[in-house]
């Protein structure tokens, strides 16, 4: 706001960012401790920035038109998978590796879902949605292949305080 007239933010707009990277810190120091590995590690911050980064993107300009557009609340699908099959593992590595899978396959599906519903005009607009969305399920697919290595490695050993 310093520097350009075109972003106004709000006091709304600071606390929820602030909320925003403080809930996604905290999430990563409380699931992050309880694999011990580095895969496992990686696992959860490559799900967890992909989670942060489709909440903010799609929040400030969203990704499918403005963020308007009531096409951007399909994404919310995509979270939903993340949380609940995260839940339904128990933050364990194996059942992780399926979810994060799972939050790749619908991220690719919502685009496609979005064109379906709404049938907009294909132009270069519809092809730079399609492609940033590859992006998000490139980071999904990764953080699914930390955590089936974090699986196949095993936890870490037990530190003692001695």
């Amino acid at each position: 706001m310093r520097f350009t007239q075109e972003v106004q933010w709000d006091l709304f707009d600071f606390a929820f960012a602030g909320f925003l990277l403080f809930g996604t810190g905290l999430a990563f120091e409380l699931v992050a401790g309880r694999g011990g590995t580095t895969a496992y590690r990686l696992g959860v911050g490559m799900g967890l920035a992909a989670a942060l980064l489709l909440v903010w993107v799609n929040g400030a300009v969203g990704i499918i038109g403005s963020e308007d557009n009531p096409a951007n609340l399909l994404y919310g699908g995509v979270l939903l998978v993340a949380v609940v099959g995260a839940a339904v593992a128990r933050l364990r590595a194996r059942g992780l590796a399926r979810t994060m899978l799972a939050a790749a396959l619908a991220q690719f599906l919502v685009p496609l879902l979005a064109l379906i519903i709404w049938r907009p005009e294909l132009d270069w607009g519809t092809v730079g949605v399609l492609g940033f969305n590859t992006i998000f399920v490139g980071i999904w697919l990764g953080a699914a292949l930390s955590f089936r290595r974090a699986s196949a490695t095993g936890p870490a050993p037990a530190h003692r305080l001695a």
